[in-house]
């Protein structure tokens, strides 16, 4: 899955604005004037109070414990199948509805809550007398250990699996669907971690912070709140003990949470990172440092739809069109010419301009039903990416052949990339069948071998595109969804960066350009020490594209160097940070 950012950005706080607030006295489990600190995700500051979603019903409430029988067995594996399609029905309905990130996370979990492995595994326990309630609860811990035991991206689904649960069970008990209340004023989203469902729909006009005990920065939580624009922090430690109706200030540049802060430095806090933010809404490209140094601000879409919203933003192209959306929800591969009409749609809303597609970057956690992948013990190291070449080669030369279409169609001549390239032989062997097809040939740099060899991987491509969210949990081998891990995944750490600054080297030696289209291209902050370390275009979220274009333009490149190679002295992602904002 992939990684966006919000407008929203706050240049006026830090740390130490927080730390030495005073406290006005508001009951809550944990003492006045605590401060509470996370991963930084969505930058932006907000004062309110904190509301937590409500527990779902214990399952004893709900199941006598006893067996059911023979008789009954047929009508309650009619009912529990009934339930889970009204679920996933209700998830598909919600995907429609959204746009982006949201509609993706939301198709991929309502596949999720009619995959046969799970239901198989329900049904199976009906027809053996287990109640469906029961069953259905059974089922999903088979699987949740499962899937906690693989680790890797696959863990990131426990949460969805046990969203499915509850929003089951509530359906098998004729209980309201469970989710996060609404609001009737503006507050601040406490949970252990949310379901892709629940933060899709949330309003960031009543929910204005986001903060999580779980998660990592590319979690959907995070993944989401970006879209939305909601300041948000993740992997919180003591957030659990935050009691509901306690005022806090969400600082999501900093990762901090005040707790009961005084209302009046709250308040002087909020009016200035909102006067910051104004300050940059004017911000209308074309991205450049304060003096005249190019660096493109780009934007990344998964559809159409997402590329017609970032057209009406100052984005000057497409850094990043991930195509995994038009397979994810298919049982077949969608055919050369299906996949040209999506492709074209892209090409339409840029038309003229820069449209960087990656092919498919499928396995994992986002595994294809007609590819046939493999059992693996760890498939964020397996068939992924470029690499389902080797067990269905013609899947990709069919996405080729499409792309090459729609840019015969659409007049529209987009470059090309493949993921998770990790030697130069892979490079040159993408590159020859993207030329074949007279298109641009690239590569995604996520793995730490490509970005060592990144010399001789652009001897074969014309440019290359670092995905620093794969790059950071490959490069610290550390999953990237583990909230216990979440600060070795921090795309600050300066050993991810030092992979960074050698890439953009590598292509400044063979003059070819070298983008970032990861998390870090998203942080405003951080994209002015990529400009620094030698990137020449940045590609984010549609959303983040303001904010990252105006903070570079109040800057100078030798500012960026220079907060650059402070950066790379440093020993850890806070302290990589606090070099950046010392020179910035």
């Amino acid at each position: 899955m992939c990684c966006f950012t919000p407008d929203r950005v706050d240049l006026s706080m830090n740390c130490c604005n927080v730390v030495h607030m005073t406290v006005s006295s508001t009951p809550t489990s944990l003492g006045a004037g605590q401060v509470l600190r996370g991963v930084p995700v969505v930058p932006g500051v907000r004062y309110a109070p904190v509301i937590r979603p409500g527990r779902p019903p214990a399952i004893e409430e709900l199941d006598s414990g006893e067996q059911i029988g023979e008789e009954q067995r047929d009508s309650e594996a009619s009912r529990f199948t009934a339930a889970a399609s009204a679920v996933a029905d209700r998830l598909r309905g919600r995907a429609a509805l959204a746009t982006g990130a949201a509609s993706e996370v939301l198709a991929a979990t309502a596949m999720l809550a009619q995959d046969r492995a799970w239901l198989g595994a329900a049904e199976k326990r009906i027809k053996e007398g287990t109640p469906a309630v029961r069953a259905t609860a059974e089922a999903v811990a088979q699987f949740v250990d499962l899937f906690t035991k693989m680790g890797g991206l696959m863990a990131e689904r426990v949460t969805d699996l046990r969203d499915i649960r509850d929003r089951v069970i509530a359906e098998l008990s004729g209980l309201p669907e469970p989710g996060v209340p609404v609001p009737d004023h503006p507050a601040i989203l406490c949970a252990e971690d949310l379901a892709p469902a629940d933060t899709a729909g949330l309003d960031p006009a009543l929910v204005v912070g986001l903060a999580t005990t779980l998660g990592g920065p590319t979690s959907h939580t995070a993944i989401i709140a970006r879209q939305l624009g909601i300041p948000c922090v993740v992997a919180v430690h003591g957030l659990d003990e935050l009691a509901a109706g306690t005022h806090v200030l969400i600082d999501g540049t900093s990762g901090t949470i005040a707790v009961t802060p005084d209302p009046a430095e709250a308040a002087a806090a909020v009016e200035a990172a909102e006067a910051a933010n104004a300050a940059m809404a004017g911000w209308t490209g074309p991205g450049a440092t304060a003096d005249g140094h190019p660096v493109a601000i780009l934007a990344n879409v998964q559809d159409g739809s997402a590329a017609r919203a970032a057209r009406e933003t100052p984005a000057e192209g497409i850094g990043l069109f991930r195509t995994e959306l038009c397979f994810l929800n298919r049982d077949t591969e969608p055919t050369v010419e299906e996949q040209a009409a999506i492709y074209g749609e892209v090409l339409d809303a840029f038309a003229g301009h820069k449209v960087v597609i990656r092919t498919l970057d499928a396995g994992s956690d986002k595994p294809l039903k007609f590819v046939g992948h493999p059992d693996e013990a760890n498939p964020a190291l397996g068939v992924r990416g470029i690499r389902i070449e080797a067990i269905q080669p013609d899947i990709l030369e069919r996405q080729l052949d499409a792309i090459a279409l729609a840019a015969e169609q659409t007049g529209n001549a987009p470059w090309v990339m493949a993921p998770m390239i990790a030697t130069p032989e892979e490079a040159k062997r993408f590159a020859a069948r993207a030329r074949r097809r007279g298109l641009v040939p690239g590569v995604m740099i996520e793995v730490p071998a490509a970005a060592l060899l990144a010399e001789r991987i652009l001897d074969h491509v014309e440019f290359l595109s670092i995905g620093t969210n794969d790059l950071a949990q490959y490069t610290m081998a550390a999953d990237r969804m583990s909230a216990e891990l979440a600060t070795l995944t921090d795309p600050w750490q300066p050993g991810v960066l030092a992979l960074v600054a050698q890439t953009a080297r590598a292509g400044a030696s063979r003059g070819k350009p070298v983008g970032v289209c990861g998390e870090a291209a998203a942080d405003p902050l951080l994209a002015c020490v990529l400009a620094g370390l030698g990137i020449t275009s940045l590609s984010a979220a549609a959303a983040a594209v303001t904010g990252v274009g105006a903070k570079l333009a109040s800057v100078t490149l030798q500012q960026c160097r220079d907060a650059a190679a402070a950066v790379l002295t440093t020993a850890s992602a806070a302290d990589a940070r606090a070099a950046a904002l010392d020179v910035l």
